[in-house]
Parts: C-alpha cells; sequence; structure tokens
C-alpha cells in the first residue's frame, strides 16, 4: 500500500487541486516526518493515478507563472481513497528496525565501542523528540479534529525507542558478560 498513493487522493478529496497545490500541502504539513512520503514522489503518484483512471485532468491553469495541471477526483478514485482509508485505519505497521539484526552479530565489539553507538543512536531519538514537541507547540493553534493524535502517536513511539535504548544501556555490562564473546561471527564462518 502506498502512503504517496493514500495523501494524493485524500488531498483531492477536499476538491481540485494541481500538482503544485498538492506538493504544498505536503511540504507545510510535514509529511516526511510522518509517513514514508518524499515530497519528489507526488507528481509520479499523480500522472500513475491519471492513467490508472483514479484522478483526472480537469484543466490547465496560468495565472502570471507556469502552466498547472489542475486534477479532480474520479468516482473510481473516490472509491479507492475510501478503501484504502479503512485499510490504513486497521493495517499495523511496526517495521524490523536494522539495529536488532545489528545487535545480533555485535558480540565482538567492546562494550565502550558498542555504548558509544547506541549512546549516539539515543540521542539522535531525543533530539528527534524535542524537535517533535517543538513542531506540536508550533502547530498547536491550526490542530483540529483527530490531528492531535497524530502528533501524539509519533511521540509516544520515540519515547518508546528512547527508553527501549536507556534500558539496553543499562543492561549492557551484564548481557555482555553473560554472552560468548569468543569470536566474531566471520570468524566462526571461515572455521565450518
Amino acid at each position: 500500500m502506498s502512503d504517496v498513493r493514500m495523501f494524493v487522493l485524500g488531498a483531492l478529496v477536499r476538491g481540485p487541486m494541481h500538482g503544485h497545490q498538492i506538493r504544498r500541502q505536503a511540504q507545510l504539513d510535514r509529511t516526511e516526518l510522518w509517513t514514508d512520503i518524499k515530497v519528489g514522489s507526488l507528481y509520479g503518484a499523480l500522472h500513475r493515478l491519471v492513467a490508472e483512471g483514479a484522478i483526472e485532468v480537469v484543466r490547465t491553469e496560468q495565472a502570471g507563472g507556469p502552466a498547472r495541471t489542475v486534477y479532480a477526483l474520479t468516482a473510481a478514485g473516490h472509491e479507492e481513497f475510501i478503501a484504502l482509508r479503512d485499510q490504513m485505519l486497521r493495517e499495523v505497521r511496526l517495521r524490523p528496525d536494522p539495529v536488532d539484526l545489528a545487535l545480533h552479530y555485535a558480540g565482538d565489539l567492546a562494550e565502550e565501542e558498542l555504548r558509544a553507538m547506541i549512546s549516539d543512536r539515543r540521542d539522535v531519538l531525543v533530539a528527534r523528540l524535542t524537535a517533535w514537541r517543538h513542531q506540536r507547540e508550533q502547530a498547536e493553534p491550526y490542530l483540529h479534529g483527530l490531528e492531535p493524535m497524530t502528533f501524539d502517536h509519533t511521540t509516544a513511539r520515540l519515547q518508546a525507542e528512547i527508553a527501549w535504548h536507556e534500558s539496553l544501556l543499562e543492561q549492557l555490562p551484564k548481557m555482555l558478560a553473560g554472552s560468548d564473546r569468543g569470536e566474531s561471527p566471520t570468524a566462526e564462518g571461515r572455521q565450518g
């Protein structure tokens, strides 16, 4: 399922728009922070959705600038929007974090080195949480309906990640002392 597809269809539910308006909305909403949407992918999505009949070109406008193609949702596109929205509300997506795989193979690292790497990750997450809270404060006057909960969701996820990293750092000495730290995975692989 494509987040960018859902975003474009959702934007057009409000009425016809040209691609620049949709792109501007994505930038203003800072969608790259809370979705997998890359703003640059919106124009490609518009062209695909037209080719598939989910949206249609309704006119071209030119008011003192470049010509802009205005798009509108088709009946099929509106049905797809409803189906995607409902599916996304039911779907739970927790993607695997590559750190888990890397930890599996980190037994040959010195505790100080591993601690520094995990501490750096935690610090990045703390900085993201601080920035996210600041954005929430900035957005607060403009939020309505369910929008505050989208901010709260990201806040909760960042807090959980920070807590996990702190727990790992706390338990690291005991965990490393109890593990078999004799050989690295690559050395073991060469022996077999």
